[in-house]
């Protein structure tokens, strides 16, 4: 029977690399925390006021990544990989030590933040997880963008559509059961642009540190990527990687259904910010064993929201 209590690292992770648009060379650290303390970042190259919690309120940016920032203006951001990462293998609390102001993007995916968790190992504590339990269907358009979140069971599935004009991207769609379906594929599969798309972000000021170790590259009919994709929905499941990042920012694992079209960072935040502006729309439940009904007790799928 697997427990559902609250899981932090048994040690420290430490990882190193460069902004996917920062370009800028940054050291991370991944800590053990006590319970009931959630993620936390910390700028450590920063003296004071360096504490950001991750947060949909703090969220200052949502466009072509998520960037969080606190009330002094201290921001991190790039940091739906990692954030998916730890909501995947059930990563309740954990400080994050960041000592630039942008997550490594290593190599544009959250493999190596995976592999790194299962290689330091996980600790379990005495305290009962907290999960937040959708109460009503919400809804939230914008143009032909559209994603909503309704009641579930005891799961939290993820349906993400992707529609692109480029013929190899084309229409993707993949449906993810994020409590019980395999996530390697969702872990690997690397954030991706259209080369005609690179010149433009360059001038943005972004992705600086961009390059083909690091980002999925389409042009015209062809992946400039030497080894091609890693699956056959990388595309597609991309975006549920960061889609699950970025509902990590409720401070909870979720329980709920997702349904979204042609959304990203920003629809995401937007969905949420409109759940919590009414207490009716969701609950803040304190999951014990004896409080679940027997047929889910004994499933392996609830080892994630651990």
């Amino acid at each position: 029977m697997p427990s559902l209590i609250q899981k932090t690292l048994k040690k420290d992770i430490d990882l190193n690399g460069i902004g996917l648009h920062s370009g800028l060379e940054v050291n991370l650290k991944i800590k053990p925390s006590e319970p009931n303390t959630g993620i936390i970042f910390k700028r450590i190259d920063i003296k004071k006021n360096n504490i950001i919690i991750p947060n949909i309120f703090n969220v200052n940016s949502a466009v072509f990544c998520t960037t969080i920032s606190n009330e002094h203006g201290v921001s991190v951001s790039t940091i739906e990989h990692l954030m998916g990462a730890l909501y995947g293998m059930g990563i309740d609390n954990a400080l994050v030590e960041i000592d630039n102001k942008e997550v490594p993007i290593l190599d544009g995916s959250a493999k190596l933040f995976v592999e790194a968790i299962q290689n330091v190992g996980i600790k379990e504590s005495e305290s009962p997880i907290k999960v937040i339990k959708i109460e009503k269907k919400i809804e939230f358009i914008d143009g032909k963008k559209i994603i909503t979140i309704e009641p579930s069971k005891m799961s939290l599935d993820i349906d993400f559509e992707l529609r692109y004009e480029n013929e190899v991207i084309g229409i993707q769609r993949n449906e993810v059961k994020v409590y019980e379906s395999d996530l390697t594929d969702i872990y690997n599969s690397r954030t991706f642009c259209l080369f005609e798309d690179i010149k433009k972000l360059k001038e943005m000021g972004l992705a600086k540190g961009g390059n083909l170790e690091n980002a999925i590259v389409v042009k015209d009919k062809e992946i400039l990527n030497e080894r091609g994709l890693r699956n056959d929905k990388e595309f597609v499941n991309h975006k549920i990687l960061d889609c699950m990042g970025d509902l990590y920012l409720a401070g909870y694992k979720i329980i709920g259904k997702l349904t979204c079209s042609q959304g990203g960072h920003k629809l995401t935040n937007q969905l949420l910010r409109k759940v919590f502006t009414n207490n009716e729309n969701f609950s803040l439940l304190e999951i014990k064993e004896k409080s679940l009904p027997n047929i889910l007790v004994n499933k392996k799928h609830l080892r994630s929201i651990a």
